[in-house]
């Protein structure tokens, strides 16, 4: 008995001649996803992607959960290979669903005939394995509108497969179909699912984050990298940059005016955001920030901070409330570790009076009075960057 794991890929059947190029990215992150786990055969055949493993394989489960955070697959299901003809699905069949249909009270068959040629329609499969499973399995029932196990058979050109069930996979487009862009990675709630959501629509992530020791703690960093790991199940490897802020907080506080500084802050955050992004060929700048949550998102200081770039700023959560945030980040694993106590640069020096409508104009020249582009090139030569997950070295011979 041969099992197969079969991928339902989403958007990407819409692309028309364009189709095989995303395919080829999809198969190309399923096989970086699963590289742990051993070789497998991964292909492409009409609107499904195969996945067979090159060995005995017991731990499906961890295979699927795996595959489930790919983006650019709808649903996965574990299916049996069989020969095209009702007599084989119906040797394989008892043997191959028995702990599923043993346990369960009612079923439906679903059956899908791509093969045309196959020479029973869909509904007539569909009542022969039925009843055959009737046959079978006394404890069961048909409910064609509520069944607990959904019995799929597909009849494809080469193969026939048994199949009952599938894992809803993430969705979206395939990491690297559409771009990278530059996630400024704070350590809150807000800016992982801002990452994930921009992430799901194709585009390569890395991340910067500002680090102000002795202000901020070792542990805050360390709580960044955990969160950069999160989103790497997603996002296959995110470049971390993480840049000395401490000295352009300090000079921020001690010479402009208190109700600008996080406003000035924000800039000079975009500013080096920007340098490191067009560096390593990002084109694009992606926060949390969500309309009016904070004073320095208010639509006047959101302006004043794009101000200070000439790239695209995607903020996906910014029509989101904090509940809806707090959900996503929930079900993409990052929220617990988002809440761990650590401060990050973001609450360092913040003023008891921020300005909510603050003009361009009087922003600009309250930080002129620094030397902005020294202080910019210091920072950005004073980063570090780290490959997330971490690459392993190969041992010297």
């Amino acid at each position: 008995m041969k099992e197969t794991i079969l991928v339902k890929c989403g958007e990407i059947v819409l692309k028309g001649l364009n189709r095989s190029s995303f395919e080829a990215i999809l198969m190309k992150n399923i096989k970086k996803a699963l590289k742990n786990f051993g070789s497998f055969k991964v292909s492409a055949i009409q609107s499904t992607i195969y996945v067979e493993p090159l060995f005995e394989l017991e731990n499906y489960d961890e295979i699927v959960n795996r595959l489930s955070k790919v983006f650019g697959i709808v649903a996965i299901s574990r299916a049996c290979q069989c020969e095209k003809s009702i007599e084989s699905i119906k040797a394989l069949l008892p043997t191959y669903l028995k702990e599923v249909l043993k346990n369960a009270k009612t079923f439906k068959v679903c059956a899908k005939r791509s093969d045309k040629k196959f020479p029973l329609t869909s509904p007539q499969i569909a009542n022969e394995i039925g009843a055959f499973i009737l046959e079978n399995f006394p404890n069961l029932s048909v409910d064609i509108h509520n069944p607990e196990i959904v019995v799929t058979i597909e009849i494809r050109d080469l193969f026939a497969f048994i199949r009952a069930g599938e894992i809803r996979g993430a969705g979206g487009m395939p990491i690297g179909s559409n771009g990278r862009a530059t996630l400024m990675l704070s350590g809150g709630i807000d800016s992982p699912v801002a990452g994930y959501m921009v992430a799901k629509r194709g585009m390569e992530l890395d991340a910067v984050h500002f680090f102000s020791y002795p202000y901020t703690s070792e542990r805050a960093k360390l709580k960044v990298i955990d969160l950069a790991k999160q989103l790497s199940f997603y996002t296959n490897r995110i470049n971390l940059f993480i840049v000395p802020f401490t000295k352009i907080q300090e000079e921020i506080r001690k010479n402009c005016p208190d109700e600008l500084f996080t406003l000035i802050m924000r800039r000079f955050m975009m500013k080096i955001s920007e340098k490191i992004a067009l560096n390593n060929h990002s084109f694009a700048l992606i926060t949390g920030e969500s309309i009016g949550q904070v004073a320095s998102q208010t639509i006047m200081s959101l302006a004043v901070t794009d101000n200070a770039v000439n790239i695209p700023v995607f903020r996906p959560v910014i029509g989101m409330d904090k509940e809806e945030i707090i959900a996503y980040a929930r079900k993409i694993g990052t929220y617990e570790t988002s809440i761990l106590p650590y401060q990050d640069c973001c609450t360092v020096f913040t003023p008891k009076h921020p300005k909510t409508k603050p003009s361009i104009e009087e922003v600009i020249t309250a930080e002129q009075v620094l030397d902005i582009e020294t202080l910019i090139e210091e920072a950005f030569l004073g980063t570090m960057l780290m490959i997330i997950p971490e690459r392993k070295r190969k041992n010297k011979q």
